[in-house]
């Protein structure tokens, strides 16, 4: 489940380890193919990489009762914990489907990213703590509509979601998100210069 790479270490990178994590519920597809890219552009500036694949974890994406009564984690569960506290910097790749992500990515977002791990909500005021700052965080989402018509139509759904409602709300900084559409019309021509510039931005991360 974790693909764990460790290159010869360069120095004077921007982040020495990175969680590469594929939200797609496929085992293949673009949003694959992409974090494949990033990951190899990673590792030419010698980081350290820990990788989890969707499609190979298993568990219960219901929270059931929120936060009143928690289930037990399952080991991927506390496996993706594990990885996101150990990472300087998170790669999300994932489609845009109905306005937000995959129903079973979101569903280890319900069970995992807790009050007490991403986020404690203060009891007096609306306010809360972010817990998970000092990590910055690459989103690369895929969609069937236009970037432009996603963004002017319905203010790119998917990615606010994934961005500022996810990322940012538990202390993620900076956040860079790259959105790629009209997937499903995509000429190879296209889709191969896609993953060029996801691989040219692993590299950034790492060199």
């Amino acid at each position: 489940m974790v693909y764990l790479h460790k290159p010869g270490h360069s120095g004077g990178k921007m982040a020495d380890r990175i969680f590469v994590w594929v939200g797609h519920p496929a085992q293949n597809s673009l949003s694959s193919a992409l974090a494949n890219a990033y990951t190899r552009g990673a590792e030419i500036g010698g980081t350290e990489i820990r990788r989890m694949n969707l499609d190979e974890m298993s568990f219960d994406p219901d929270l059931t009762n929120g936060y009143k009564q928690r289930k037990e984690l399952e080991p991927c569960l506390e496996e993706w914990r594990e990885n996101i506290l150990w990472a300087e910097h998170l790669a999300w790749f994932y489609p845009q489907w109905w306005g937000g992500m995959p129903a079973k990515m979101k569903g280890v977002l319900d069970r995992a990213y807790l009050p007490g791990f991403a986020m404690n909500y203060h009891e007096d005021d609306p306010w809360w703590d972010k817990l998970l700052q000092g990590r910055s965080a690459d989103v690369f989402i895929t969609a069937d509509a236009p970037d432009f018509f996603d963004r002017l139509a319905y203010g790119r759904p998917a990615q606010n979601q994934g961005v500022n409602l996810v990322l940012k709300f538990a202390g993620g900084k900076p956040v860079k998100c790259h959105q790629f559409g009209s997937a499903k019309s995509a000429k190879p021509e296209k889709i191969s210069r896609w993953i060029a510039r996801a691989e040219k931005r692993g590299r950034a991360i790492a060199i």
